[in-house]
């Protein structure tokens, strides 16, 4: 894999056909019950991790501790997991047409919210198959992002690529001469 997926992207899954990953629903949430102390200093939050079956058979798939992981900051530090507050996959039979969801709790630096990086190794019918890559981050889409700004000012952001991209792709608009 050349570039990383953006949140919310799915990602066929290169060794089973018909099956495909994403990352999505990244968003602050409360330290569940009894990780108030865990979180002291941290700001709480949550993510899904979705695989859908649209091959024609039905397959186990295993999203389990040690499949996940979420990279924090510039320096990709690792984040807090909540391993005994997340929802796994465990040998789930997904049929086709279905999906299955995983729910993860993290935590981090308020900081370092605004760049995340999250790999997902799924393991499907005992097979693992490749990691896959998510880039984004909480806070992305709040407020205006100025593309002309230095490279190591808000123009870096994921979004702010994203935007620059897009606009070089797509050339000058209509009118400009």
């Amino acid at each position: 894999m050349d570039e990383p997926n953006v949140l919310g992207d799915w990602q066929e899954c290169e060794g089973h056909a018909g099956l495909r990953v994403r990352v999505h629903g990244l968003e602050r949430a409360e330290p569940p019950r009894g990780r108030d102390e865990a979180a002291a200093g941290l700001t709480y939050f949550r993510f899904r991790v979705t695989v859908e079956n649209r091959s024609t058979r039905r397959c186990g798939v295993h999203l389990e501790d040690g499949q996940i992981e979420v990279r924090l900051g510039t320096d990709g530090e690792a984040a807090f997991l909540d391993w005994r507050n997340s929802q796994f996959v465990e040998g789930f039979d997904v049929y086709p047409l279905r999906r299955v969801t995983a729910v993860l709790y993290a935590a981090g630096p308020e900081a370092a919210l605004n760049r995340l990086d999250v790999q997902v190794q799924p393991k499907i019918d005992d097979d693992w198959d490749e990691r896959y890559l998510w880039a984004g981050g909480i806070g992305l889409h709040e407020g205006p992002i100025d593309t002309e700004a230095r490279p190591s000012a808000a123009g870096d952001s994921l979004a702010s690529q994203v935007i620059r991209f897009l606009e070089r792709e797509a050339g000058p608009g209509p009118g400009a001469g």
